[in-house]
């Protein structure tokens, strides 16, 4: 509606409509990625094992991404899409209802390894569980990820301020495409690392913790470098894939994707390594992705701001900093083996105690 007839109140009101839905969506999908599998299978599980979670999410992308730039490609200048792409991303969409049927129950799914999941909906109640929900959120485990969470893709809202300003239509929708290959990718190769037995599981939090700490600095640099470029250019900067300079302002977004997606990848695989009962990792993914929410939020209201691009970029890069601390601090906690019991939510690791 905004794109074709720039009625704007419409797209507010399905924003708030699609965040009502995204929040039940996204909580369930991150339980059943680190609640279904084993523990041994967590970091294939959340990538694109069986087609489940991140894999087939991406693969929407990729299919609704490659029609995009189907019906683009002829658009070699800066502006905006045609409604007829909205259309069919839209339809897309709404495939996805009938689909989630198809997805096993809890007290249905039998593990590879003979044991079962559980019915964690059974002898619930809904004030017990605000009170789980206040005692996991006090936990030094959870609470640490939280920083990172809020700002782990607030890079994402520059990237996409990024793309409109600099890049034409066409290069735009290949961005799209690409991205999604580069975050299938991630989930691949990550999902496949993560579960590698050369080192303890405590080794291995640290080790990739360092590795995306140093990646992602160095990115960036290097995106710090291209804006100051662009932004002080004396005439307009349009990057289409047939002139010069695209592939070094286009190739920063795509490994910035790359890098989201394995933050992803990172922040539920540390989840998983605390907990295996799918009622303690359902209130915890939940707990985590309201706060990426309210980071989303707050990162797409200051992109909404009047401000340059520079500034939002160096938002992102200061507030990513300031979350290096508290997620090294969880490496440090991550244990050899996963809590079994049912009910982890007891006082124990809570901020005033000493364990995680």
């Amino acid at each position: 509606m905004n794109n074709r007839y720039g009625t704007q109140w419409f797209v507010l009101f399905g924003a708030a409509t699609c965040g009502v839905a995204a929040s039940a969506f996204w909580a369930t999908e991150g339980a059943v990625a680190l609640g279904y599998p084993r523990v041994g299978d967590r970091g294939k599980a959340t990538s694109d094992k069986a087609g489940v979670w991140l894999g087939l999410r991406e693969l929407g992308q990729l299919i609704g991404s490659s029609i995009q730039l189907s019906l683009n490609v002829h658009k070699n200048k800066t502006g905006k899409v045609g409604y007829t792409t909205y259309l069919t991303l839209i339809g897309l969409q709404c495939l996805g209802l009938p689909l989630a049927f198809l997805v096993s129950a809890p007290e249905k799914v039998i593990r590879s390894d003979g044991t079962k999941v559980g019915d964690p909906t059974l002898s619930k109640n809904f004030l017990l569980e605000l009170r789980k929900i206040g005692k996991l959120v006090l936990k030094k485990r959870i609470f640490l990820l939280i920083p990172l969470c809020i700002v782990g893709t607030w890079n994402g809202t520059y990237q996409g301020i990024y793309l409109t300003k600099y890049f034409s239509v066409r290069a735009r929708t290949l961005g799209a495409l690409t991205s999604g290959i580069a975050a299938t990718a991630a989930n691949l190769f990550w999902g496949w690392f993560l579960d590698l037995k050369f080192v303890r599981r405590p080794t291995m939090a640290k080790l990739v913790w360092a590795i995306f700490a140093a990646l992602l600095l160095a990115l960036f640099g290097w995106q710090v470098a291209n804006e100051n470029l662009y932004e002080n250019s004396p005439g307009k900067v349009t990057l289409d894939w047939d002139l010069p300079g695209f592939g070094r302002g286009f190739a920063v977004n795509v490994l910035f994707r790359f890098m989201n997606e394995s933050h992803y990848m990172f922040v539920y695989w540390i989840v998983g390594t605390f907990d295996q009962d799918v009622s303690t990792l359902t209130l915890t993914v939940g707990i985590l992705r309201s706060f990426e929410s309210i980071g989303s939020t707050l990162a797409n209201g200051i992109g909404a701001l009047h401000i340059k691009p520079m500034t939002n970029l160096i938002v992102a890069f200061v507030l990513f900093v300031a979350a290096v601390p508290t997620t090294t601090w969880v490496t440090y906690l991550v244990p050899e083996h996963p809590t079994v019991n049912k009910d982890d939510t007891s006082d124990s690791g809570r901020l005033d105690s000493g364990k995680p």
